[in-house]
């Protein structure tokens, strides 16, 4: 691992490495599907390419400021784009917020759970973070069991805190210490 200005991890599936501008189409391809965005409070729809383009430039600049570290989660023998997956930061107080989305076709093999668990140990071996925290959707009830699998207690729920798409939604948030990682 490498705390430079572009690292990249690696697990037993993936490479998590910074996005470049050759993802723009597939990271447009991936979020574009309505049921991406309907997960998170972020991702629009419809989701173009010139969204996609300016995601990758936002990234690439908040990771030479080190605000964020994000990354796009491949797997290693492909080098195929199933996802994206980072940590937004607030160094004055140690902490960051762990985000992140796979494409549909991805759902159900355990990848977000094996790439968070690295961008976790990320988050806390180099960065020295003393808190991660994580927010989703109260009916993304695949996201808290990423999250739980990851080690993040359940610490609150949000009642009606945002509205996506006309409807007010419930938001969970959860968190680990570093000194419960491990």
């Amino acid at each position: 691992m490498s705390t430079n200005h572009s690292p990249r991890l690696q697990t037993k599936r993936l490479e998590l490495r910074p996005l470049k501008s050759s993802d723009a189409a597939q990271i447009a391809k991936l979020a574009g599907d309505r049921r991406i965005a309907a997960t998170t409070l972020n991702i629009p729809h419809p989701y173009e390419v010139d969204i996609a383009k300016d995601f990758i430039h936002a990234t690439r600049h908040d990771m030479d400021k080190k605000r964020a570290y994000v990354f796009a989660i491949t797997l290693q023998a492909e080098q195929k784009l199933l996802g994206c997956i980072g940590l937004t930061l607030q160094r004055m107080y140690m902490t960051g917020e762990l985000g992140y989305w796979l494409g549909v076709p991805y759902w159900g093999q355990g990848y977000t759970t094996e790439a968070a668990k690295q961008v976790i140990a990320f988050g806390f071996e180099e960065l020295e973070l003393n808190r991660i925290y994580a927010t989703y959707f109260t009916d993304n009830l695949a996201s808290g069991r990423i999250l739980e699998k990851c080690g993040l207690q359940h610490e609150g729920i949000l009642r009606q805190h945002l509205m996506k798409w006309g409807e007010f939604k419930d938001l969970a948030h959860c968190g680990i210490l570093r000194s419960e990682w491990k």
